[in-house]
């Protein structure tokens, strides 16, 4: 009789450490590849940091190109080599040489 209860007690024990095991496992990978996962929010920080990097780049740009509007809205003589330049424009006396 105290053979069969040790053979029970003992089953009962593999079966909750088995249990406990597989419920262990199972939280283990939940954690890792799940929807909320550890590699889901790694993933999603490097998007962020990939924007705010973006971000950043995008402000100093418009930064630039605000400054280079108050020139050309101020200084006259600034419009010319812009237009020059980025339009291609020539006074008819003068001859173009591109490189």
């Amino acid at each position: 009789m105290k053979k069969e209860m040790n053979r029970s007690i003992s089953f009962r024990r593999k079966l909750l450490i088995s249990g406990g095991g597989f419920f262990f496992l199972v939280l283990v990978i939940a954690s890792l590849f799940g929807n909320r996962g550890f590699l889901e929010i790694r993933k999603a920080q490097k998007e962020r940091d990939a924007l705010v990097r973006e971000t950043r780049e995008l402000t100093e740009r418009k930064g630039q190109l605000e400054r280079e509007i108050r020139e050309l809205e101020i200084n006259p003589d600034a419009v010319e080599p812009k237009a020059r330049e980025k339009l291609w424009l020539v006074k008819p006396d003068e001859i173009v040489v591109i490189k």
